[in-house]
This record gives structure tokens, sequence and C-alpha cells, in this order.
């Protein structure tokens, strides 16, 4: 026996189980004996207690008033994927209870993981398994789900599989967990049952939330800023890209630290307070400000190397253009196409974070500076804009935003009013733009599948001061730079050919 507890009708407080953790196993390693003084069965809570600890086994005990017998009811654990999360046994008497504790337990473990791999394994990279959720008082439920979307092509981009979703509109935010607490609580026993390993919120959690969240859980809890920049750190390849990024997850991790140990389940309150965790705590963010001090001043000096580089450009009077678009809409491809380079491309959300920089020539010995940008997205988070900042101002010298737009996407009306809503925000609103409609070769299959959505394809790019190109063929691209000519060099001729050379 590994503790005795006392407790009273209310319940009882189950001790700190960090020397128990989750992860290796789909079970603890515990089993709860309890009574219940009025002779109740099983109950709710001692369900949920089941699910949320991963116990092996939960016995309830009762006194028959006026027979002198203990009868017991026992639950535990469901590896049913389809039905309820727990088995819950009738009550019978103590004494005909015959059951092999260690040789059930080794088999329903085994049962549970076999469940658990039956619904994972499509993508064999991932490095997490996760639960996608979304909790928003605002917009309409095609717009949380648009979101939704693009957050499980965020935790893609990630390498993380997503296992389920939940989608929740209430008519006001929990402060503590965002959603209801009854909810939260199925969310993570799903989140168990189905073998994750952390939770994914699309709205951004306050460091009070994530800690109410994490004291119901040992997954890992994080939101859509956190998982962009774990991205952002994964793509940043120069020196520049690495300072920002590491900048941002400072700043970002800075209010988030907590001195706080592990707790779990309503059972656990108060335990892991305050103590000597708090004195390395303060350590921590004394080491956190002086790194954030320091990464401030490197990325002023890069800065000014950044800066001299403009100057050289303006003073040159070369036109400098800049693609800018929502990610993943084929810009670093549209860069690839006109200047015949290897710029890295892939089908995922933010596959380009660095800025790459090229020299288009034309004809008659003229030539512009072309500039690829990372993509921008919908409720970008203001702490996240420090990761911009290279990009930033590359776009403010630029003469032409090149905004493309991913023309197949069934809301690129969306897309593009969101890019340009960032832009304002950066006061850049006021740049030139011409809109590129790109992926033109899937307009004809669109045409078939959806023909409502080709023709607001159609009608927006008449109405609009815009050409549409595929990147991924370069003789489509004629009027793109028929147009560029046009504006850079009214009085040259229509464009023969493109020359392109590496900057």
């Amino acid at each position: 026996m590994e503790y005795v507890i006392v407790g009273d009708e209310k319940g009882l407080v189950i001790p700190d189980l960090r020397d128990y953790p989750l992860g290796k196993r789909a079970m603890r390693g515990l089993r709860l004996i309890h009574t219940h003084l009025k002779n109740e069965p099983v109950s709710e809570d001692d369900l949920t207690d089941l699910s949320l600890l991963r116990l092996d086994l939960l016995a309830t005990l009762f006194f028959t008033p006026g027979k002198q017998q203990i009868s017991a009811q026992l639950a535990w654990l469901s590896p049913d994927q389809r039905g309820a999360a727990t088995v819950v046994e009738p009550p019978m008497l103590l004494d005909r209870i015959d059951l092999d504790c260690v040789h059930f337990i080794n088999e329903l473990e085994a049962d549970l993981e076999k469940a658990a791999r039956s619904t994972t394994g499509k993508a064999k990279d991932a490095l997490e398994r996760a639960i996608l959720i979304s909790v928003t008082t605002s917009g309409t439920r095609q717009e949380a789900e648009d979101s939704m979307s693009e957050l499980r092509e965020l935790a893609r981009t990630a390498q993380v599989e997503a296992l389920d979703e939940f989608i929740q509109r209430p008519r006001s935010l929990n402060p503590r967990f965002l959603m209801g607490e009854g909810m939260m609580r199925d969310v993570v026993i799903r989140a168990l049952q189905r073998g994750a390993s952390m939770l994914i919120f699309d709205q951004e959690l306050t460091p009070a939330q994530i800690r109410s969240i994490s004291a119901m859980t040992e997954l890992k809890v994080i939101d859509r800023s956190q998982l962009i920049l774990d991205i952002f750190a994964r793509r940043a390849k120069t020196l520049d890209g690495k300072v920002q990024v590491e900048l941002a997850q400072l700043k970002y991790l800075l209010p988030r630290l907590t001195g706080r140990g592990v707790q779990m389940s309503r059972l656990m309150g108060g335990i892991g307070g305050r103590g000597p965790g708090e004195t390395k705590l303060e350590t921590d963010r004394r080491r956190i400000r002086d790194r954030i001090a320091s990464l401030e001043r490197e990325l002023k000096e890069l800065s000014r190397g950044r800066d001299q580089r403009r100057q050289q450009r303006i003073k040159a009077g070369v036109p400098i253009i800049s693609i800018v678009g929502y990610t993943n809409a084929g810009k670093s491809t549209l860069l690839n196409a006109l200047t015949k380079s290897d710029v890295f491309t892939e089908d995922l959300l933010f596959a380009t974070l660095d800025t790459s920089t090229r020299r288009l020539r034309f004809p008659r010995e003229r030539e512009v500076i072309i500039t690829d940008t990372v993509g921008f997205i919908r409720s970008l988070p203001k702490s996240l804009m420090g990761a911009f900042k290279a990009t930033l101002e590359e776009l403010r010298d630029a003469d032409l935003l090149l905004h493309v737009v991913d023309s197949s996407h069934p809301r690129f009306e969306d897309q593009i009013a969101q890019v340009r809503t960032i832009l304002k925000e950066l006061d850049l609103g006021e740049k030139q733009e011409l809109l590129v409609y790109n992926k033109a070769d899937l307009l004809s299959e669109m045409r078939k599948k959806d023909t409502v959505g080709f023709l607001r394809v159609k009608q927006s790019s008449r109405t609009q001061n815009s050409v549409t190109v595929s990147a991924r063929d370069r003789k489509s691209l004629a009027p793109l730079m028929d147009e560029l000519q046009r504006r850079f060099w009214p009085e040259e001729a229509i464009v023969e050919e493109i020359q392109p050379e590496s900057a």
C-alpha cells in the first residue's frame, strides 16, 4: 500500500503524484481504493478523477447497514474509443470479487495502448500528438472553422499530429479556462483517451489561464502564439532571423514563468505552492531580462548593417519590389520563377521566414531588386511583430508591393483583407500595391468543383488592379513583367525576355 489518506464527506486530497508521471505508460501505475461514508455508488467525480489521473483501477467500498457486510464497486478506463471513457461494474460483496489485478491491469494497459495507436500513425514524422481547441465569442461559426483549419496547418508545419478538434462559441469566456471547467475536463479526458501529448488553443492564453489548465493535467498546454514561435525557431536560418525569434520567444515566456509545481485534478489544490522554487524563479526571470537586453543590443547592430545595405540600393536608384501576402500563397515560388533562384519552398505555413533578395533584369540594362518576405497570417499577436522586424524594414523602402494571393483558396478575399489590415497597422497601407492572383493552374479544376468560387476570382481580378499568374509556369508571367515595366519605365517597349541574376 502506497498511501493511507483520511478525508471527509466532501472528498479527499491526493498527494503530489510526480513520482508516477504519465507519458511512458498509458496508465499511472496507481490504484485508488476509497470509502463512501453515505454508501453511495461510484460517483461522477470518481470517474472524472479516474480518467484525469489515469489510475489503473478505482474501487469504492461501502458498508451495508444491518448485514455486517462490505460491498465494493470497481471501475477502470475503457479502451473503447467510441464509447464511454470508463467501465463501471455493478456493486458486489467484497468476498465474491475474484480479480487477478496484476494480470488484468497488464491486459488493460495493452488494450489502451493499442487503441491509442489505432487513432494515430497518420503522420509518421510527428513529434507530438495534440488536441486542437478554439473558444471564441466573436465572428461566425464559419470564421471559427477557418481559423481552426489554419491552426491545423500550423500544427502540421510544426510536425504535430492533430488527433481531434473542439470548437466552442460560448456567450462569455471563462476567465480561468477560456471554456467552461466541465467542458475543459471533458477535453482533457478525451486527450488522454486518445493518447495526445498536448493541448493547442487557437486563442492566446493568459499566464493565469495556462496555469489553471496545467493544474488540471500533465499535458503540455500551448497557444497559437507559442506554436507560431516554435515554427519560426525551426525556420530561421540567418543570424538576423535567429536573434529576432529568440527575442520574441523570451518576451513571450517572461510573464508566463511560474514557480508552481505539477498539479493534477481538483483533488490537488494547494500542493506545490510557495517554496524554495521561488528563489530560482526570480533567478530565471533576471537571466531572461539580461538575455533580452543583450539580444536587443545585437539586433540594433544588425539593423545598422541592413540599413547601410539599403542605403546603397537607394543611392544606386534601383527600384525595389517587395513580395507580400498571406502565408503559403506562393511568394517564394514566384520569386524563384522570376529570377531562376532556389529559395526554399514547401507546402507549409511559414516555409520562408528569412528575407531573400534577388536582382531581376529586364532588357536594355534595366533591373530591379526583388525581396521575398515572410507570410502574414490572421490574428497575428502583437508580441510576434518583433519577429518580422527585418522584413518590415525591407517593406518600408519598397517602391512597389507585389501582393500575392492564393486564388484557389475558398476565402481569398478574407486573406487579402487580413494582409491589408496588417499593412495598415504597420503604417504601410499607403504603399503602391499590385495584386498578383497566383495558382491560376488550379482555377480550371476549381471551375469544375466550385463555379461560384471561380466566378468570384474572375470578378475580383477584373475589378482590382491585378494580374493573374501561375508561379509554376514561367510563360504565364509575361503580363506581370509587362505591368512592372509599364510602372517603372513606361517609355520602354514590352518585355521580350526575363534575364535573372542573383543579387
